[in-house]
C-alpha cells in the first residue's frame, strides 16, 4: 500500500519554519543605547577626533557640511578642541539587530563659560559589521537655542521577526531608494500633501534653528507657517535584513520666502501596520545659502 507523504512533508517544513523563527533572537534597543553611551565616553576620554575614528563604519559618513567619509575626514583633521556631550532620548533597532538609530540633545563647549556652549540635537545611525558589532554609519545634527525643557525619552523594542531575514541586500535597498524618490517627486507637487501621506503620526522633524518637532500635524503646521517649499534628490539608502527599519539620505533645496538654501537630508523609515514605509525621523543639515 502506498501512502501520500506530501501532507506530512508540508507539516514538517511548516514546523521547521516555525522553529527557525523561534530560534531567531529579537534584538533589544538597549544594544544601540549602550553603543551610543560608550561612544560618548570615548569622546570624553580620547577627544572628538579619536572617538569618531574608534566607532566609525568603513562606509560611515558625517556632514561637514556635505556627506564625507568619517574615517577620511577625521584622519585628516587636527585634534578638535572643546568638549562634546550628548544624551540619547529616541532610539529604535531592527529586530535583526543589524540597523539602529538614536537621537537626542547635544552640548558642545569650547570655553569655560556658559556663553561658550552650543546646543543642538544629533541623529546617529548604526550598522553591524562583519563581527556583528554596531558601527557608526551616519552622524549629523542641527544647532538651536538652549532648550527650555528636557526631551522626553522614547525607546521602543522591535517586534519579533515574522519571516527569515533577507539574504539579498540589493532588494531591500532598491525598495527604499524608490520610496525615497517617490517622496521627493511628490514634494514638487505639494509638500503638505506629501508629509500627510508619508510622515508617521509621531514622526520627528529636525530643522536648523528649531528644536525637534514631533508629530505630522505639527510638522505640517511648521512648514506652512514658515512658507517652506522643498525639492530633493536621493543619494543613497539602506535597509535592515529583517525589513523593519531603513534610512535614506540626499540633497535638498529649500525655499523660504525669497531665500533658497542648500541642505543635506537624512530620513529614517519604518513600515506601518499596512506594510507601507513611513518616515519616523527627518533631519535637514544646512550646506550654504545663495
Amino acid at each position: 500500500m502506498k501512502f501520500n507523504k506530501l501532507p506530512t512533508l508540508i507539516i514538517a517544513f511548516s514546523c521547521y519554519g516555525l522553529t527557525v523563527l523561534a530560534q531567531q533572537k529579537t534584538a533589544q534597543v538597549q544594544t544601540v543605547i549602550t553603543a551610543e553611551d560608550n561612544f560618548n565616553k570615548l569622546v570624553a576620554k580620547k577627544g572628538i577626533k579619536d572617538g569618531f575614528l574608534a566607532v566609525a563604519d568603513v562606509e560611515g559618513i558625517v556632514f561637514k557640511p556635505e556627506a564625507v567619509n568619517i574615517n577620511e575626514f577625521y584622519s585628516k583633521v587636527d585634534r578638535q578642541p572643546g568638549t562634546l556631550t550628548w544624551v540619547p532620548k529616541y532610539a529604535r533597532i531592527s529586530s535583526a539587530g543589524d540597523l539602529a538609530f538614536t537621537a537626542g540633545p547635544y552640548v558642545y563647549q569650547n570655553g569655560k563659560n556658559d556663553e561658550d556652549k552650543v546646543y543642538g540635537d544629533y541623529v546617529s545611525i548604526w550598522r553591524t559589521d562583519a563581527d556583528n558589532k554596531l558601527k557608526l554609519l551616519v552622524d549629523l545634527g542641527v544647532q538651536h537655542p538652549e532648550p527650555d525643557h528636557e526631551a522626553t525619552t522614547d525607546f521602543k523594542e522591535p517586534e519579533a521577526p515574522k519571516s527569515t531575514p533577507s539574504k539579498d541586500p540589493f532588494l531591500g535597498k532598491g525598495i527604499i531608494v524608490n520610496t525615497d524618490k517617490t517622496f521627493n517627486h511628490t514634494l514638487d507637487i505639494s509638500a503638505l500633501a506629501t508629509y500627510k501621506e508619508f510622515f508617521s503620526s509621531e514622526g520627528r522633524f529636525y530643522f536648523p534653528g528649531f528644536q525637534p518637532i514631533v508629530g505630522v500635524d505639527k510638522t505640517m503646521k511648521f512648514l506652512n507657517n514658515e512658507g517652506i517649499s522643498i525639492t530633493a534628490e536621493t543619494v543613497n539608502a539602506g535597509r535592515s535584513s529583517s525589513g523593519d527599519l531603513a534610512y535614506s539620505y540626499g540633497k535638498a533645496r529649500i525655499k523660504k520666502g525669497n531665500i533658497v538654501s542648500n541642505y543635506s537630508y537624512v530620513r529614517i523609515w519604518q513600515p506601518d501596520a499596512n506594510h507601507r514605509w513611513n518616515i519616523v525621523l527627518e533631519i535637514f543639515s544646512a550646506i550654504e545659502n545663495e
